[in-house]
């Protein structure tokens, strides 16, 4: 019968040590082996050798760094290599998109297409975004960019550890099993491609890049939620600067959390939620634009809101006054006092910010201060954001994976 392996056998001790060091670098943005031995606990010459082995795998290089303080000559330290990275891929309801993101968090670049995959096989909106993280791929190599790992992300309940889709009502999807797909999307990542939701990526993305971000700012949100607007309305919880995604991985599923218990069918089969309300299809019908305009239903609501037009500007309102009370909802089970809006809430942040303001006041006063009420500056590309970074620090977390 084999031994039970030793949690402190020194294999062990050195894949810990190695992530350690990796974390202190991206941490700090770069530091000297002298910063690193101080900050980790570890001793100079465990440094050494861990650090030598970073660099043969290539996912460090050493740089000039300022020491903090400290006057003369820039030391030598190390940074994480720009010439690493990851891939995102994003099916949406009416769009698919790809995005490279580098180890320093720079979204090199990325490429999104219109498309409505609502009712379409998952097979057949699988093969065209093959073929757009090929073409990513390929740019990353012409850039001199390595891609180790991948994510995609979707918006429904995901059962990460067996890559399977739970529930994707907008797309009308239901226990769809991506095991065999997912590798498809980059076939030579050593670290794989791993399946998210959309809003929780999302989330993540606003948590690392956005007001959750660690900056120097005082007024960053540790403790947040999420709420990302586009067919359906999703939402991620954070918590201590942590996602907070519950037991099953399902928490912050604000869009489905009833707000009128006499309202419409919802996609999920319930009745009332608050995607029935404050989702894009509900917006456009509540202001009487037709989604099949040739304008585009999201630019004719936006025109008519800057003209004036009651009932845009009043079907915008509906949308913020019913977030409100799920927000409201929400943030008094999940004890958070900031909300941060993306997707099509932050393109209409001038009609919906004050309804959903008016809602919070009437419906849970004092509970979200008037200045903890943002809105994402990360458009789009938030999802693909927060994607590619869940795998970059998939990559940093097991860098035992590339030493030699």
């Amino acid at each position: 019968m084999p031994a039970t392996p030793s949690p402190g056998r020194v294999g062990d001790v050195r894949r810990q040590n190695l992530a350690l060091v990796l974390g202190w670098i991206q941490g700090r943005g770069g530091a000297t082996r002298a910063q690193l031995a101080a900050e980790s606990g570890l001793t100079k010459a465990s440094v050494s050798s861990l650090v030598a082995d970073l660099l043969e795998s290539g996912l460090v290089l050493e740089a000039n760094v300022t020491r903090d303080g400290e006057r003369g000559r820039p030391g030598t330290g190390i940074v994480l290599n720009p010439a690493r990275g990851a891939l995102a891929a994003e099916i949406n309801v009416d769009y698919l998109a790809v995005g490279v993101l580098d180890f320093t968090g720079e979204l090199l670049f990325h490429e999104t297409r219109e498309r409505h995959n609502r009712g379409s096989k998952p097979a057949d909106v699988l093969s065209l975004l093959v073929a757009m993280a090929q073409q990513a791929a390929t740019k990353a190599s012409g850039a001199g960019v390595e891609l180790l790992a991948g994510e995609l992300t979707v918006p429904g309940l995901v059962d990460a550890e067996r890559n399977v889709v739970l529930a994707a009502p907008n797309l009308g999807w239901a226990d769809v099993d991506l095991s065999e797909e997912l590798p498809t999307l980059l076939p030579d990542a050593p670290f794989g491609v791993s399946l998210s939701n959309e809003a929780n990526s999302a989330a993540l993305a606003e948590l690392w890049f956005g007001h959750g971000a660690n900056h120097g700012k005082s007024d960053r949100f540790r403790d947040f939620l999420y709420v990302s607007g586009e067919v359906g309305v999703g939402g991620g919880l954070v918590i201590d600067s942590q996602l907070f995604a519950g037991p099953q991985g399902h928490a912050g599923e604000i869009g489905h959390v009833v707000v009128n218990p006499d309202g419409p069918l919802c996609a999920c089969g319930g009745h009332g939620c608050l995607e029935t309300f404050a989702g894009q299809d509900a917006i456009y019908s509540a202001a009487g634009i037709e989604q099949d305009s040739n304008t585009g239903p999201m630019a004719l609501l936006l025109k008519r809101a800057h003209d004036g037009d009651d009932l845009a500007v009043s079907g915008v309102e509906q949308a913020g006054r019913y977030l409100g009370i799920a927000v409201a909802s929400t943030a008094r089970v999940a004890n958070v006092s900031a909300v941060v809006l993306g997707g099509h809430f932050e393109a209409l942040e001038e009609w919906i910010a004050p309804a959903l303001r008016r809602s919070l006041d009437h419906f849970a006063p004092g509970l979200i201060p008037e200045g903890n009420v943002a809105f994402s500056g990360l458009g789009r590309t938030g999802a693909l954001i927060g994607a590619a970074a869940t795998s970059v620090r998939r990559i940093l977390g097991n860098p035992y994976e590339l030493i030699p």
